[in-house]
Parts: C-alpha cells; sequence; structure tokens
C-alpha cells in the first residue's frame, strides 16, 4: 500500500494538469488507503457494505474516476430525457375569418378553383342547382298494368282517382272495369276532359263542370285564343271540374224464392280474409277485399241462390244471394263457384274461392251490399 501512494505521489508532481474530478478520485482514495492501512484488520471483520465495496474497488483504483464520471453522466442523460418529455410545442392557431373577407370563386376548366384567404387555403363552395317540378302541360296515355288500380294510378299522376275515371268511357260507371293493357287517358291535373259537341258553347260548358269560363280559356293546354271559337270533336280539359254522376239502373233476378228457402238473419259476417284494396265510395259502391288466389269466399248471410254464372260487364264469375228479406249480396271475380243456382246457402257457407276473372288487375272479391234498388256501404254493415 506504501508503494501504491509512492506512486500516486509521484503521479501528482509530475507535471501533468489533472482535471477536477481526477483530482477529486485521487484524493478521496488516498484518504481510504491511509485509513485500511492504519487498521487492515477492520477489512477482514466486516466483508459487506461500503468497505467491502472500497476494497474490491482498490485493485483497480486507477479506473475508479472514469466509471464515477460515467455514472454520472447516465444519470444526467436521463434526467435531460425526462425533460425533455414533459416540454409541450406549443400549437399554432390559425386566425378567425372575419364577415369581411372575401372569396373569390372562378371556374377554370378543371372545376371550381381554391383561392388564398391571407396565406390560408379555403376550399372553394361549389354550387348545387335544385331543379323544381314543372307541371305537366300535355295529356298523355298510360297503358295498365298488373296489380294497378284506379287509385293507385290517381296518386302516381298526382290526380283524383274520379279525373282518371270521367275521362275513359266504361271506368265512370265501375272502377273495376280496368283491365291489363288497357290504354287510360291521364290528364295534367284534376278535372273533367271534355270532348266538344255540336251546340256546346264555353259558358253551356263551365256551368255543367261547376267551373268558371276563365277557367278553361286561360288554361293553357287547352290552347283557346279570341274569339274562342269550339269545333266539334275539340277536346278540353276544365281544370277543377267535376262532372255530374248520373245513376245507372241495373235490372236484379225477380224470379219466385221457394217458402223453403233459406233468410237471411239481417246482420252480415265478413265474406272472405283478406286487405281491403278499395273501398266504398261515389263511383265504387262496393269493397274490393284483395287476397292470394283460392282464398275461401262465403255466404255473408243465410239466403237463395238467384244467379250463379259469368257475367259480361266486367264482374267475371259471380254469385249473387237473395236473403229473403230485402237485402242482396254479390260476389264478383271468383275463381270457382261452389253452388248452385237456386240453392240455399247458410251464413258462412263456402260458396267460392277468390279469383281475378272479368275486367281485374289482381285476385280480389268485389263484394257489395244490395238494400232494394240501393246500394249500401258494407263497411258500415260489418261487424
Amino acid at each position: 500500500m506504501v508503494e501504491s501512494s509512492e506512486k500516486r505521489n509521484n503521479f501528482k508532481s509530475s507535471g501533468k494538469s489533472l482535471s477536477w474530478w481526477q483530482q477529486f478520485g485521487g484524493g478521496m482514495w488516498s484518504r481510504l488507503r491511509k485509513q485500511l492501512a492504519a487498521g487492515p484488520g477492520l477489512i477482514k471483520e466486516r466483508r459487506s457494505g461500503v468497505l467491502s465495496f472500497a476494497l474490491s474497488l482498490s485493485k483497480g483504483d486507477e479506473l475508479f474516476p472514469w466509471r464515477y464520471a460515467s455514472h454520472i453522466a447516465v444519470v444526467l442523460l436521463i434526467g435531460l430525457a425526462i425533460l425533455i418529455g414533459q416540454w409541450k410545442t406549443p400549437k399554432a392557431e390559425l386566425p378567425p375569418v372575419r364577415p369581411d373577407h372575401w372569396l373569390t370563386i372562378s371556374w377554370p376548366r378543371g372545376g371550381p378553383s381554391r383561392e388564398m384567404d391571407n396565406g390560408y387555403l379555403i376550399k372553394a363552395p361549389v354550387p348545387h342547382t335544385t331543379i323544381p317540378e314543372r307541371p305537366r302541360l300535355e295529356v298523355i296515355t298510360y297503358t295498365v298494368q298488373s296489380g294497378d288500380s284506379v287509385f293507385g294510378i290517381a296518386e302516381r299522376f298526382g290526380i283524383s282517382p274520379q279525373t282518371i275515371m270521367w275521362s275513359n268511357g266504361r271506368l265512370e260507371d265501375n272502377p273495376d272495369l280496368l283491365s291489363v293493357g288497357q290504354e287510360l287517358v291521364i290528364l295534367p291535373t284534376s278535372g273533367v276532359y271534355h270532348i266538344v259537341e255540336e251546340g256546346d258553347t264555353l259558358e253551356s260548358i263551365a256551368q255543367k263542370y261547376k267551373v268558371e269560363v276563365s277557367a278553361i280559356t286561360e288554361y293553357e293546354v287547352n290552347g283557346l285564343k279570341e274569339p274562342y271559337e269550339l269545333t266539334p270533336g275539340m277536346a278540353l280539359v276544365i281544370p277543377g271540374g267535376e262532372k255530374p254522376y248520373i245513376p245507372k239502373f241495373v235490372h236484379r233476378y225477380t224470379g219466385p224464392i221457394p217458402e223453403d228457402a233459406a233468410r237471411g238473419t239481417g246482420n252480415f259476417v265478413w265474406p272472405a280474409s283478406g286487405y281491403i284494396t278499395q273501398k266504398f265510395w261515389s263511383h265504387h259502391r262496393a269493397i274490393d277485399i284483395g287476397a292470394p288466389k283460392g282464398t275461401p269466399v262465403v255466404a255473408s248471410d243465410s239466403g237463395f241462390v238467384v244467379y250463379a254464372g259469368w257475367d259480361d260487364s266486367g264482374y267475371g264469375r259471380m254469385l249473387l244471394i237473395d236473403h229473403g228479406n230485402g237485402w242482396h249480396t254479390l260476389y264478383a271475380h271468383l275463381d270457382v263457384y261452389l253452388v248452385d243456382y237456386e240453392q240455399s246457402v247458410a251464413q258462412g257457407q263456402q260458396i267460392g274461392t277468390i279469383g281475378q276473372t272479368g275486367n281485374t288487375t289482381g285476385p280480389h272479391l268485389h263484394f257489395e251490399i244490395w238494400q232494394g234498388n240501393s246500394k249500401r256501404n258494407p263497411l258500415l254493415l260489418l261487424p
């Protein structure tokens, strides 16, 4: 230990300049060696703790200052990394757009341009043009498709069901006469389609359909110009006009009813299960029950079958039952009927099946209730 101390002293006096940490390390170890030399027995008694660690390092005392400096450097680097991680970069905020900022829109070949406002890129708005729906100014024709009804066609073209019926012959009496492939006249607005006859005047036409003369003359589709001359065969659209309803008289069976024939109770039951596809109204004095072909049809009340066969007016296969109390029920568009002419039937008895016979666009039951010569609304009489 003395020899080593002498070498250390010789190193200090060699004239070489030492850094502060070399001087600090050398002085600390010099004092430690003196203490160890003074009490060598202390090393043998305590082999743990700081003295054991110092003894192990005394064998390589020349390297300790370097190791000590490297440890300090590592600690400093870790602390620096922690400080950098906690350092927050300030966010750059864009200046608010003022109301007085204006954006110029140009239209080069490539589409809408993007202009710079105060150095910031702003996306130019893309104009969108909404084209309003324009009214149709012509009379067109429509070919009836499978599944069509007067109500459905009217809704599609934005006109009233009456307008379609008034403009298309047989439909005026019975909308069930609608058939697939039939061509219908479709007016551009709700009203009446009038074909001028000999002796017609604007005043008489306006009075008939309850409109002002100006409604006819000012309607662009009519193309009328003063002095407003009318010629037979000319077609006029009467906007807002209403065609007066003229009831059509029909003949029913008036043969004798057997004394033992079943008689009705006066209370009606639903003749079939399905959806109401058309209700009772002024030009359809019945209800339509839509259901798949073959759906059972039953007698709405007990009675006597006075007609079972084919009807050429558009009903197809139909049955007519006299209930013996002033009431009749009619069942049309049947696929088949299961009872015979002049047969008594009981309420709820199956009399046929729903079909698509006659003039119809889909399978359904056309059901009418008559009281004397008047057709009653079935929806008011059924449970």
